[in-house]
């Protein structure tokens, strides 16, 4: 998260435009394109090879973006390919702790793991690609990285995660903008 993180800070500058990972709530917004269903194509996984890359299509690896179809909103691999990156720090009761109302609640939290992924990927059951499921990530996801103490940014053992970047329509302040930079 950390690399994607700084990667949305690098394209900023380059750009002139601010992006950022999505929060746990945009990130499932985005992925539902209006939809109340399971996946954004209904409540029955049936269908999903149309949309989705994951264990019983794959062939054990992900694939190019855009190969399947699109959620309603035109935006491809929102379910399965590589589970992708938010913002929130994983918190198994954060849903019970919001209060109704709050508009793109966002989880921040200064640990390095657990931090969450949506989406599901290429390796996973179709229960894991729901537009709800939510994983942690795992100081596992290090296990083969070879210096000590272990580097913040390498994921040997997570071939299966990705990113997804955001860019606000309204551009945040500068403060805003480093505290989004931050949250990893």
């Amino acid at each position: 998260q950390l690399s994607a993180s700084k990667f949305c800070e690098w394209l900023s500058a380059m750009t002139g435009n601010y992006y950022r990972l999505p929060t746990e709530a945009e990130w499932e917004y985005a992925c539902r394109a209006g939809s109340k269903t399971a996946y954004h194509f209904g409540d029955s996984p049936e269908n999903l090879a149309d949309y989705a890359w994951y264990e019983s299509n794959s062939e054990g690896k992900y694939h190019k973006v855009g190969q399947k179809k699109p959620n309603d909103w035109g935006l491809h691999d929102m379910h399965g390919n590589v589970a992708e990156w938010t913002l929130d720090q994983y918190l198994p009761t954060a849903y019970r702790q919001r209060t109704n109302g709050v508009k793109n609640p966002l989880t921040p939290g200064d640990k390095v793991y657990p931090k969450i992924v949506r989406g599901g990927s290429w390796m996973d059951a179709p229960k894991r690609l729901r537009s709800a499921a939510r994983r942690p990530s795992s100081k596992k996801w290090k296990k083969r990285d070879p210096q000590i103490p272990k580097s913040k940014w390498w994921h040997t053992d997570a071939p299966f995660v990705g990113f997804r970047v955001v860019r606000p329509v309204k551009t945040p302040s500068e403060e805003e903008q480093k505290k989004y930079w931050m949250y990893n």
